[in-house]
């Protein structure tokens, strides 16, 4: 078995799906979906989104410096893909799709209603690094759909059906296989015998 050389190329896969929020200055709402986007830092609460400045959403980004992320499940994946191939300067999305805008705490762009989590997102830095600019925006407030909490408040994102990206699909996660720590983690100890490692 051998491997292929490919041209450089973003070849990280798969990614999350987010829906990205915004509204402009005169507080007409839009959606943008991205795969380009992860989590920078804890401590303060970071997340990324790279945009194309010939994208619609970048002047409204780069105008508002505010944003809300929301996760995507397999409800959503029709609405996720529409909103990455229509552009808002012709379509209002929100309106097309039937999906809920819903006011935000902190900043002035809707929560997609029908996404399980909200992040409300304000931007600290924009770097212009070439196809596209790398916004990174600190989260300012979180918003977690109640239903799926267990009795232990304990989230379970996995039961609202999350969606990845991959080379051009859409795909629902997998069923779990291990947790934080699991390969480190000591067995339990067996009555009578010896813990094993």
């Amino acid at each position: 078995m051998g491997k292929e050389i490919w041209k450089p190329g973003n070849m990280l896969y798969p990614l999350p799906v987010v829906m990205v929020s915004m509204a402009d200055r005169d507080g007409n709402y839009n959606i943008i979906t991205i795969a380009w986007a992860g989590t920078v830092c804890t401590d303060p609460p970071m997340v990324s989104i790279s945009v194309r400045p010939e994208r619609y959403s970048y002047s409204i980004l780069r105008e508002t410096g505010e944003f809300v992320v929301n996760l995507t499940t397999r409800h959503l994946a029709r609405a996720a893909d529409y909103c990455g191939v229509k552009s808002g300067r012709d379509v209002d999305k929100f309106q097309t799709l039937r999906l809920t805008p819903v006011e935000a705490l902190r900043v002035k762009a809707p929560l997609i209603g029908e996404s399980p989590v909200n992040l409300e997102c304000q931007v600290k830095q924009v770097l212009e690094l070439g196809s596209h600019s790398l916004f990174l925006a600190e989260i300012v407030a979180v918003h977690a759909e109640d239903a799926y909490l267990d009795e232990q408040r304990r989230f379970h994102l996995e039961k609202a059906e999350p969606i990845v990206y991959s080379h051009g699909a859409y795909l629902l996660c997998g069923e779990q296989i291990g947790t934080f720590g699991y390969s480190v983690r000591r067995k339990p100890r067996k009555k009578g015998g010896k813990s094993g490692n």
